[in-house]
């Protein structure tokens, strides 16, 4: 039996998402603004919100085998990466904040998705996708990247500014123990 070790937070990890319709570029940008994060000293990690049924693992292998046999978790570890998948069988989608419970300590995670979730977001936004903004009903959207001008107070980005939006994106990172104590608050 796996014993399971509570994760210590650090006081510098902070938690920031990325919001945006489908088809705005978050996957694309992100893919290029971790690059600067590292770049600057930082360790991050992501938590992506799935809107559909995925699979990490390959029909046929060990570990597909045996979660298809019912088991509710199965680790895989090699010498490079372990990875740990969870079959909810029926429970309830696990909330964010469960979910950043579950992370090692970094000094950023970034969130895309989840958007109902009660975190500071930088909307991603591009003009040919045709989708309204998202900020003037969402009141976590701190922050804009997107390849037009767009009129508010909030502050704006341009989506290829790649230093301006990690830059944007820590300013308005907030401690993961902000986003825990709002959802305990909320429930």
């Amino acid at each position: 039996m796996v014993e399971r070790v509570p994760v210590r937070r650090t006081d510098r990890m902070k938690v920031i998402g990325l919001a945006g319709w489908s088809g705005a570029g978050k996957t694309t940008l992100l893919s290029r603004v971790i690059p600067d994060l590292l770049g600057r000293g930082l360790r991050v990690s992501v938590i992506k919100h799935a809107h559909h049924e995925f699979d990490v693992d390959v029909p046929g292998k060990d570990s597909w085998v045996h979660r298809q046999s019912g088991a509710t978790e199965v680790l895989v570890s090699s010498t490079r990466r372990w990875a740990l998948m969870h079959e909810l069988r029926g429970a309830n989608e696990p909330r964010l904040p469960e979910l950043l419970a579950k992370m090692a300590p970094v000094d950023l995670v970034v969130v895309e998705g989840f958007k109902r979730e009660p975190l500071n977001k930088i909307e991603v936004h591009r003009a040919a996708n045709g989708k309204p903004l998202l900020f003037p009903n969402d009141p976590r959207v701190v922050g804009i990247a997107s390849d037009v001008a767009v009129e508010t107070a909030l502050p704006v980005v341009h989506l290829d500014d790649i230093e301006e939006v990690a830059a944007l994106m820590l300013r308005s990172a907030i401690p993961v123990d902000d986003v825990l104590a709002t959802a305990s608050a909320e429930n």
